[in-house]
């Protein structure tokens, strides 16, 4: 017998209602922590940048594809955890969607052991392998090593989240994360304008506002008596849902992994035009992080969205969410577009104002900002597959669009022509081709139907 109230949550039920609102509902606190969420390293970026300098501002931006790679599996984890989970809250399953927060969790607290082991011994040599400007490399092997080490407060957050987003609230997570974005700021000016301790204060500042917010959303779970409510007596692995998790959930990671991974080499192109351009590269990498922030939330939306109404065995209601979802994000999307390619040389000014990084940052923002709606068709499809449990799809489709065939264009376009302009369209034709994967897959598979098997397992 569960150990809390065993009577449904009523924090958000998504199978009932008119449909752009529970979208809308449920993504806008998403949508607001993860601004918070980027303001972890956007804050970094803008206080090294600001008052250590240009190589510091490059050890700490140019860091992004390796965390990622490290925390990818993760990350497909935490996703798989959250579909399984949303699936039975619209089930009204009870017993076993209790059995899945609690595998959940003792799963993360062994994978976050494991992954900061890993990513304190091998940043060093992903370092080298992206060609980090020698200028920059000492100081962000000092930065990933130091994040490395604090790893279990961002995966317990993430994974707290993901289990109260599947029954709805999106709202506790967005608090807590406001509390640690926050002391996020604090920490950094304290570490780096008062104790002067450079890139190693502003990691410190990092794990430490993470290491917050994980713990806070877990005093929540503990305290909760929803059906999703944690309890110490429960807190172990039931086989059965671990490999039903990892099923749903092992491709989304395995993709953001190796797709992060693929990213690596990217950057080292971007660094072979030296520091200024990695630094640039950097900011723009930063700042396109908050531009796709609809697009990210929305799918996060409709894949809980989808999960229980596939649960519920409510088909058409997917269907028709779908088609909402995609409506808005793009409004969304080029709107910030639009804003961004207006104001690009004002934005990465906030960074740094180094003549060179200035020139190459707008030129960065501008090329690539300006395809970005082609990630509202990847990503909200690929949420959409993810909630009905299909992520082997989207994984494929995008593996062969971000890792396959990026590192053939760029590996080609690097002897044809010296320019970095077309280094920098790494990016965008694999959206492009990702995209074109995607409709066609929409289009010619029967991919309908699967939402309909879906929602009668």
């Amino acid at each position: 017998m569960p150990a809390k109230n065993s009577k449904i949550s009523t924090v958000r039920d998504m199978t009932e209602g008119i449909i752009w609102k529970e979208l809308i509902n449920f993504a806008f606190p998403l949508f607001v922590g993860n601004i918070f969420q980027q303001l972890y390293n956007t804050v970094d970026s803008v206080v090294v940048g600001n008052f250590v300098g240009a190589d510091a501002l490059g050890a700490v931006t140019s860091t992004v594809p390796i965390v990622l790679t490290l925390i990818g599996a993760f990350i497909g984890m935490s996703m798989g955890a959250s579909v399984v989970i949303s699936q039975y809250f619209g089930a009204k399953d009870i017993s076993n969607l209790r059995k899945s927060t609690h595998t959940a969790v003792v799963a993360t607290v062994i994978l976050s052991l494991i992954i900061s082991a890993i990513g304190y011994y091998v940043t060093p040599k992903l370092l080298k392998m992206m060609n980090t400007p020698p200028s920059v490399f000492k100081e962000a092997v000092v930065y990933l090593q130091i994040f490395s080490l604090g790893l279990g407060g961002l995966m317990l957050y993430n994974m707290g989240a993901g289990i109260l987003r599947a029954v709805g609230d999106s709202k506790r997570p967005l608090y807590y994360l406001i509390l640690a974005s926050i002391l996020n700021i604090f920490l950094d000016l304290l570490f780096v304008i008062k104790f002067e301790s450079g890139v190693a204060g502003v990691a410190y500042a990092t794990i430490l506002a993470q290491l917050i917010s994980g713990l806070a959303i877990f005093w929540r779970l503990f305290r909760s008596h929803e059906c999703h409510g944690l309890s110490w007596r429960e807190m172990k692995i039931d086989t059965a849902i671990l490999s039903r998790i990892i099923k749903i959930g092992f491709p989304a990671g395995f993709q953001m992994a190796l797709t992060s991974f693929s990213n690596v080499f990217v950057q080292a192109y971007i660094n072979a035009y030296g520091a200024a351009s990695t630094a640039g590269w950097g900011i723009y990498a930063r700042v396109d992080a908050f531009v796709t922030l609809s697009t990210q939330s929305m799918a996060m939306s409709i894949t809980t969205f989808v999960g229980q109404n596939a649960g519920a065995r409510k088909p058409d209601r997917i269907r028709q969410g779908l088609r909402e979802a995609m409506k808005i994000s793009l409004s969304i999307s080029i709107t910030l577009i639009a804003i961004l390619f207006i104001s690009a040389p004002f934005i990465v000014s906030l960074f740094n104002r180094d003549a060179e990084v200035l020139s190459f940052g707008v030129l960065f923002l501008r090329l690539n900002s300006v395809f970005d709606p082609f990630n509202v068709l990847n990503q909200i499809h690929a949420g959409a597959l993810r909630g009905v449990g299909d992520s082997r799809t989207p994984m494929l489709i995008m593996l062969g669009s971000f890792v396959v065939f990026r590192q053939i264009y760029l590996f080609i376009i690097s002897r044809l022509t010296h320019t970095v302009h077309f280094i920098a369209l790494g990016y965008p034709v694999g959206w492009i081709v990702c995209c074109t994967l995607m409709l066609l897959h929409v289009k010619r598979s029967g991919w309908e139907k699967k939402l309909q098997v879906g929602a009668k397992n």
